[in-house]
């Protein structure tokens, strides 16, 4: 198998799809299977850590959202470095101009071709006003998919709603887990005393994007209402985004952290008591996961890596998505009763552990191979089952 992953975003970029695929492409490295990477030329000079081949093309920031780039690159370019490097598959993770270019040149070459389902691009035309943009953006996507020999989404959830809209050959691969990195373990009393916090102090954490797809909005009500019954609650506010400004001013007694690096990050899981995370723009939420790992208890609405992973009541509490009544109750409830956080959030640890990075790496291998086989079926064969 020689594998090249083609993204707009790679580490050390800070967000879930560089995240997700470093920790596939080191797993893949373990198990013998080079991988090329195709990506825009990073801020920093310099090549991507544990990759065969790398080829970096033009750079784009968005307007008003910097830390947002997509790749510009001609189909041509791409042929003529696959030609001379020829994979056996292809995989693209981002729908942008890199991946449409990467798209057209697997196709012209007839090299078989994945794409992944990393981020919900319809959902983000509502949260930022241009609501008139996602019928013609979920018109593009299910063009640029049923292209595809295969599309991997991370939850049944979301394959159902992309089965929904007409794209095909969808399957579900799930996010894995460092569950050691990741762990009660790293529980830091020090880090608590900076933040002016006793041992038996409640602590509220966030971890994420601070920008208006992750509805900062009842973020902020609920932290709000949680410090009405729970006057001693702490407030902690991990990332950094174009909203930052705003929620602090709404804020004013959270501690925000901006980005930290990963060491210091499984640090502020453990030394938290519970994670509030409002979002509905992820496809999974690896820092759903993460927290579950660090013995917290979540908060989430049922979506996306909470619904794959917690059963409200056991291991975590989630309410139906969009009733932000019912969440803002939830996290009010939750707060008021330590013994029951910290019963959710040992067996949260318990289920967070089952999603190791070894195994979804393998299934990502055979994904792969079932794609090259429809690829090179006769026509009249049938298509890939979808799941």
């Amino acid at each position: 198998m020689r594998l090249c992953i083609v993204s707009e975003t790679w580490s050390p970029d800070i967000n879930g799809v560089a995240h997700t695929l470093s920790r596939l492409s080191y797993e893949l490295n373990r198990q013998g299977v080079p991988v090329d990477v195709i990506r825009p030329r990073p801020r920093s000079a310099g090549n991507a850590i544990g990759i065969n081949r790398e080829l970096q093309v033009q750079r784009f920031a968005l307007p008003g959202y910097t830390d947002v780039q997509v790749g510009l690159v001609r189909p041509a370019t791409l042929r003529r470095f696959w030609r001379k490097h020829r994979p056996n598959i292809i995989y693209v993770a981002t729908q942008g101009p890199l991946g449409w270019a990467a798209r057209q040149a697997a196709r012209q070459l007839n090299i078989p071709l994945v794409a992944g389902w990393h981020t919900n691009f319809d959902h983000y035309c509502e949260d930022y006003g241009v609501n008139w943009l996602a019928s013609t953006t979920r018109r593009y996507l299910r063009y640029f998919h049923n292209g595809c020999d295969l599309t991997l989404v991370p939850t049944h959830q979301q394959a159902k709603a992309l089965q929904d809209q007409g794209i095909r050959d969808v399957h579900v691969l799930s996010r894995g887990l460092d569950g050691e990195h990741f762990s009660p373990a790293h529980r830091d009393p020090s880090l608590r005393q900076r933040w002016g916090v006793s041992e038996h102090q409640p602590v509220a954490l966030y971890v994420g994007r601070l920008a208006a797809e992750k509805n900062l909005t009842l973020l902020h009500e609920s932290l709000q209402a949680m410090r009405e019954v729970r006057p001693d609650i702490a407030q902690i506010i991990v990332g950094d985004g174009p909203a930052r400004a705003q929620l602090e001013k709404a804020l004013p007694d959270a501690h925000f952290t901006g980005f930290v690096g990963q060491e210091s990050l499984a640090r502020h899981y453990a030394s938290a008591d519970l994670f509030i995370f409002p979002s509905l723009s992820e496809t999974w939420g690896n820092v759903v996961a993460e927290a579950m790992a660090s013995g917290l208890a979540v908060v989430a609405y049922e979506h996306a890596a909470s619904a794959e992973l917690i059963s409200s009541g056991h291991n975590g509490v989630t309410v139906p998505a969009g009733n932000s009544a019912a969440f803002q109750q939830a996290a009010v409830e939750l707060c008021q009763h330590p013994a029951d956080y910290a019963r959710l959030g040992r067996v949260a640890r318990l289920r967070a552990l089952e999603q190791s990075w070894t195994s979804i790496a393998e299934q990502f291998l055979n994904y792969l191979h079932q794609a090259q086989e429809a690829h090179h079926a006769p026509a009249s064969a049938c298509r890939i089952r979808s799941s």
